[in-house]
């Protein structure tokens, strides 16, 4: 679909943009079209030079990292050397002396809270309500429907009252090791009322207290006949729900219904690697679902079960204190917005040379433009700030070129300075090897550091792609640079001042249906210092903010800031196969495990417009894809075809198989299109062996040139 533009000062803006911040996002605001299009028209027109340079920097960069690592093909590598050279053409920067954040008006969420941070697709109405509403999420719900619990009736819609009871006494159980009752445990209470600001717990004629009776903060309802009870560990909170006439408390002597867990303490609503945004049309979806939370006044009616149902953001949720006050709990997720990198453009705009406008910097004005709706009413950010991630920034002179944007950004909206907050994604090379810097030059905006485990790889092979074969993917995790990348990030956070003051978060568990051995794995984030780390659903959410009663962060950060820091030769160290005798097999195995999730994601990508989805590995295990995932795999694949590993010939036989696999695993979606019913005409399929046969070429091994361009093509045709 062809868009139709209007003239608009320096500008060509698409009519569905233009209608969509003249009549929409501006409305209730101070600010005339007439002037935040002057403001636009100008601000754009400033940034969208020093933008271009540093993407010109970037390729120059890798121009002479390539020829750095031919010129000393054979040799192994000098690290000492290697160093030089970074720092020579500017990679590397000297560091600076120490420092302190200094950001300001930071929400308790952020700052004093450590839990879960959901991130999800802007573009899906649905799933950001349910990600906002995540704050509170049910417990029992959560561990009735996962792996976590075990029972022949695990997958059926049939109610197994054995299921139910194993739910109850895992939560009882979890209670009796981290909010524990004096003298017995929570397995065999029989009731439980409120007697002079004390929670009673009652069992058979006896009455107990709570071991730390500061855990008990308030209630709902009759303080003898209580409704709900609250509880509080680790500045978490449990809510207790009593309802004796509930189905789920038929067997409970106390008449427990549901646990209600605060979960998901952020989300990040996202506009980058989840979605499939390429045009006008698409950005005004994202832009609408963001500036309707800002608003407060999102809703999607859906039908369910033959039911119409109506899902908009939930209150927040009352209760009386032990003073017999009435006070709030916060209702919903503190929601961050996470805009796109600087690399992208988007033809939703056209500036006055016929370029397309700069996507990044079209996402900070009008994303925040929607978060001002917020600032007059305070409901998401309570300490007026508004929160913008930043991803896919290389090194100290993009975020500082991101300081910037912001700062244009509040001077052409009337914002006090520093009210942007800057969460910066440590996901890139020259990023985590110069993290303090990058830190540096956001001081006064940075709210959040996070590791990308999965773009940092995709960044790692690209950069390095002449330095030689890269080891396997399921062999990255236990590389030395990893580790040193893993570390360093909190290192740096807590040097720098975080604890306290932001978050330190650490990336997504990628198996939704594998919640047993989340809970095994996840709690690994706390122990290495991260006081947030991701999920990608409630339920997710709800069970891993179990591990944060286990683990006080804060402490935990303390005993961290002590250890011996990482090293920066490690995070330098290439995970290059030295002589690597793999087999035929293991060699096809490894290309057939990435062309297979490769081929489903972009199936759904190019076809359908899907950003973020579960896809079936070549084993039929879920995993959620998104563009970095995607980013890993095909700069394998073209690292392997480049070092002679495997050969062109052999990995378009692959995706062929591959593409048969696909299309079986999709055969019960009605919308779906074969891929293998024709190679040459399928776009899907053209665009996944691009990205392999010509990812050596793409900007930092990025997908989204490549994406981007194909799924324009579907749309127009």
């Amino acid at each position: 679909m062809k868009s139709k533009y209007l003239n608009v000062n320096n500008l060509k803006i698409s009519e569905d943009l233009l209608s969509f911040v003249n009549d929409e996002l501006l409305n209730g605001l101070e600010i005339s079209p007439e002037k935040f299009w002057a403001g636009f028209d100008k601000t754009v027109h400033e940034l969208e030079p020093k933008n271009k340079e540093l993407i010109n920097i970037r390729d120059d960069l890798q121009k002479k990292i390539d020829h750095w690592h031919k010129k000393n093909k054979g040799k192994e590598i000098d690290l000492k050397e290697y160093k030089k050279f970074l720092k020579e053409i500017g990679y590397l920067k000297d560091e600076g002396p120490d420092f302190k954040i200094e950001t300001k008006d930071i929400d308790e969420e952020i700052a004093k809270i450590a839990g879960p941070q959901l991130v999800v697709p802007i573009m899906n109405a649905r799933y950001t309500l349910n990600a906002a509403n995540a704050r509170w999420v049910s417990l029992y719900d959560s561990l009735y429907g996962t792996d976590i619990i075990e029972s022949e009736e695990g997958g059926s819609e049939r109610y197994d009252p054995n299921r139910g009871q194993e739910v109850i006494n895992y939560v009882r159980e979890f209670f009796d090791k981290h909010i524990p009752i004096n003298g017995t445990s929570w397995k065999n209470i029989a009731g439980l009322k409120i007697i002079d600001k004390d929670l009673i717990i009652l069992k058979d004629d006896y009455e107990y207290k709570l071991s730390d009776p500061n855990k008990f903060i308030g209630h709902r309802g009759d303080s003898k006949k209580p409704e709900a009870v609250i509880l509080q560990n680790n500045k978490l909170h449990f809510e207790i729900i009593i309802n004796p006439r509930a189905f789920s408390a038929a067997h409970d002597i106390a008449g427990i219904s549901d646990v209600i867990a605060e979960s998901a303490i952020s989300t990040i609503c996202d506009n980058e690697d989840s979605v499939a945004a390429v045009d006008a049309e698409d950005k005004v979806v994202c832009y609408k679902n963001w500036l309707g939370l800002m608003k407060g006044d999102l809703k999607i009616q859906f039908e369910k079960n033959g039911k119409n149902l109506e899902r908009k953001l939930n209150p927040d949720r009352s209760y009386i204190s032990k003073d017999g006050k009435g006070k709030k709990l916060h209702g919903r997720s503190l929601l961050l917005i996470r805009n796109v990198g600087h690399l992208m453009t988007n033809p939703s705009i056209i500036l006055k040379d016929g370029s397309e406008v700069p996507e990044g910097i079209m996402d900070a004005l009008i994303t925040t433009t929607a978060a001002i709706h917020d600032l007059k009413k305070k409901k998401n950010s309570r300490a007026g700030s508004i929160y913008i991630v930043k991803p896919k920034m290389h090194g100290p002179d993009e975020t500082a070129f991101t300081d910037l944007i912001f700062t244009k950004v509040e001077e052409l909206l009337g914002l006090k300075k520093y009210t942007c907050k800057i969460g910066i994604m440590d996901e890139e090379r020259r990023t985590s090897a110069n993290l303090k810097e990058c830190v540096r030059t956001l001081k006064n905006r940075v709210f959040f550091i996070n590791t990308g485990f999965l773009d940092r790889t995709g960044d790692e092979m690209h950069t390095s792609m002449e330095a030689g074969p890269m080891i396997k993917k399921g062999d990255m995790k236990s590389s030395k640079w990893i580790a040193a990348y893993e570390n360093n990030n909190v290192d740096i956070g807590l040097k720098c001042g975080f604890s306290g003051k932001a978050q330190i978060g650490k990336g997504m568990w990628a198996a939704p249906d594998k919640m047993k051995q989340m809970m095994v794995e996840k709690i690994g984030h706390l122990k290495s210092g991260a006081n947030c780390a991701w999920v990608p659903s409630p339920t997710a959410a709800s069970l891993h903010a179990l591990h944060y009663h286990q683990i006080d962060i804060f402490e935990q950060q303390q005993k961290i800031s002590n250890r011996e820091k990482s090293k920066l030769d490690d995070l330098l160290t290439i995970p290059i196969a030295n002589r690597p005798n793999w087999s035929v097999d293991e060699i096809n195995s490894e290309i057939s495990n990435s062309a297979q999730t490769l081929l489903g994601y972009v199936v759904r990508w190019i076809d359908q417009g899907v950003g973020c989805s579960k896809v079936p590995d070549i084993n039929n295990i879920g995993l959620m894809e998104d563009r970095a995932t995607l980013r890993i795999s095909s700069q394998h694949i073209a690292n392997w075809i480049h070092h002679g590993i495997t050969t062109e010939i052999q990995v378009m036989e692959i995706m062929k198989e591959m593409a048969k696999v696909v299309d079986k695993q999709n055969q019960k979606d009605k919308g779906y299109v074969k891929m293998s019913n024709n190679f040459e005409k399928s776009l899907a399929f053209q665009t996944a062996c691009d990205l392999i046969f010509k990812g050596k070429l793409q900007p930092s091994g990025y997908t989204e040139p490549l994406l981007h361009l194909n799924r324009l093509k579907k749309k127009i045709n």
